[in-house]
């Protein structure tokens, strides 16, 4: 097993997150760690196991896959930087949005 790949998350998909986790503490009280925690499960996923996300099919950056946070019902939108250099989070984005984010 190869060690894990660093993660750079980028000033969109920060932007993205800061939102997600906002709305999410003032909207639902009796879970407000639920995005921190379910992000940090899906980081240490893709960090061990790039290609563990599904292949986006909604986005025009090539390469992009996307993690599914089943509890909070976001993406993580991710690829893989040359040659598995690091791996670069590009959006965090709501399922129920019915498509995906502008990259």
């Amino acid at each position: 097993m190869s060690d894990p790949l660093p993660i750079r998350i980028t000033a969109l998909a920060a932007q993205h997150i800061r939102v997600a986790k906002a709305w999410w503490r003032n909207n639902r009280p009796a879970a407000p760690q639920a995005i921190d925690q379910e992000l940090q499960r899906a980081l240490a996923l893709i960090a061990s196991q790039p290609t563990a996300g599904a292949r986006a099919a909604d986005v025009e950056l090539p390469d992009v896959r996307r993690v599914f946070l089943p509890r909070v019902k976001y993406h993580v939108y991710y690829h893989v930087l040359s040659a598995r250099e690091r791996i670069e989070v590009v959006a965090f984005w709501h399922a129920r949005r019915g498509h995906g984010p502008a990259i």
